[in-house]
């Protein structure tokens, strides 16, 4: 069961997200028909590490394997999630994919699931120099990336 609750007002959400950077190009998500990006992963479900599930999200959505490195985010997330209001955690780490069984180049689709329902999404290598010019989530990601190198974890909170 995913850690994620909900009052008459309140969705509330623990996510774990991989920040994947391979030939100066960081892979990202986006459901089909959309514009937005964001990094890829998934709700982390009870008695799961965050290292099991960025493992148990890669795996489903896009059939790879990856290692998981460094703590590199901690995102205060506050978003619309349908008619209610969502305060999401989200931790976000370095990732790298161990399996050869994926597009290194361009866009392929794969599966997401969440609250039961399944949906392909599209994921995308994009060249770090074009993330000021595309809509990403969180939206500051520019900043970010450009002290990802720094040693311990940064905070951030996003209101969208």
């Amino acid at each position: 069961m995913d850690i994620l609750f909900r009052t008459d007002e309140y969705v509330f959400s623990y996510r774990v997200a991989g920040i994947c950077i391979q030939k100066d190009k960081v892979l990202l998500q986006k459901p089909i028909n959309d514009t937005a990006f964001a990094f890829p992963g998934g709700q982390v479900t009870f008695g799961e590490t965050n290292e099991q599930t960025l493992s148990r999200e890669f795996f489903e959505e896009i059939g790879v394997k990856i290692s998981v490195g460094d703590l590199k985010w901690v995102g205060e997330v506050f978003f619309p999630w349908g008619n209610k209001q969502c305060h999401q955690i989200c931790l976000y780490y370095i990732v790298e994919i161990t399996s050869d069984n994926i597009p290194w180049e361009g866009v392929f689709t794969g599966k997401e699931q969440i609250e039961g329902g399944n949906f392909n999404m599209e994921f995308h290598w994009v060249p770090l120099t074009e993330l000021k010019n595309i809509e990403i989530y969180p939206t500051n990601v520019v900043e970010l990336m450009d002290r990802i190198d720094n040693d311990g974890a940064q905070h951030f909170i996003y209101r969208e």
